[in-house]
């Protein structure tokens, strides 16, 4: 991924690791993916408590974040962390298909965020830039796109903005049960080691290859 100098200015410590996955054989659901699911949660209500998740160092990483592209992150949850208050308050996490299940338990896991797309639905490399004042988004579960600023941080391919990063990717992208290959991306911000980041995304790619290649 081409990561623009303009971010890197100013998000001194920023990465990301990424990859292809395939190909896939995505389904609804299936035994052994909800018993791991189980498992995370179990440990996560004994890692965490909802009172104390906010102070979590990598966590507060992540809402520093937020706080400075703009974004309200006590109203708008990094992805990793909604994920876990879920858990915590005694919800059950979202169940889309195999593929995005499992790597949205490996976000619950390692507490990163992890952005995924329809690889075949994307238009050559990926690049990260500053957005443009008035640009306009479509993401996962909106009704309507909104309107960016210009200090948001945006993924993009040759054609479209595919994400803001690290929090919601765009509809037009998105894994279903029809998509062969995904391609992942572990969320870096400042202040979380790169070494998190790139387990975060082999941890991803496992539970990719283990839940969602069809073989099981």
């Amino acid at each position: 991924m081409e990561i623009h100098k303009e971010i890197l200015a100013t998000f001194p410590g920023l990465s990301v690791a990424e990859g292809i996955l395939g190909p896939l054989s995505i389904q609804e659901t299936t035994p052994p993916l909800k018993a791991l699911n189980d498992e995370i949660v179990r440990s996560i209500r004994e890692r965490y408590t909802l009172e104390r998740i906010k102070d979590e160092p990598l966590f507060r990483a992540y809402r520093d974040f937020f706080w400075r592209v703009g974004v309200d992150p006590t109203k708008t949850r990094p992805a990793s962390e909604a994920l876990v208050r879920r858990i915590l308050s005694g919800k059950v996490l979202p169940t889309i298909n195999t593929a995005v299940d499992a790597y949205n338990l490996a976000s619950v896991r390692t507490g990163i965020p992890i952005a995924a797309f329809d690889a075949d639905t994307l238009s050559g490399a990926l690049a990260m830039r500053f957005a443009e004042e008035g640009e306009e988004f479509l993401g996962i579960g909106m009704a309507t796109p909104i309107t960016l600023r210009r200090n948001q941080v945006i993924l993009t391919d040759e054609d479209a903005i595919v994400a803001v990063y690290p929090y919601r990717d765009s509809d037009t992208t998105k894994i279903t049960l029809a998509t062969t290959r995904v391609h992942i991306v572990a969320c870096g911000v400042p202040g979380v080691e790169r070494e998190k980041v790139r387990s975060a995304y082999e941890l991803a790619a496992a539970y990719l290859r283990e839940y969602a290649s069809g073989r099981r």
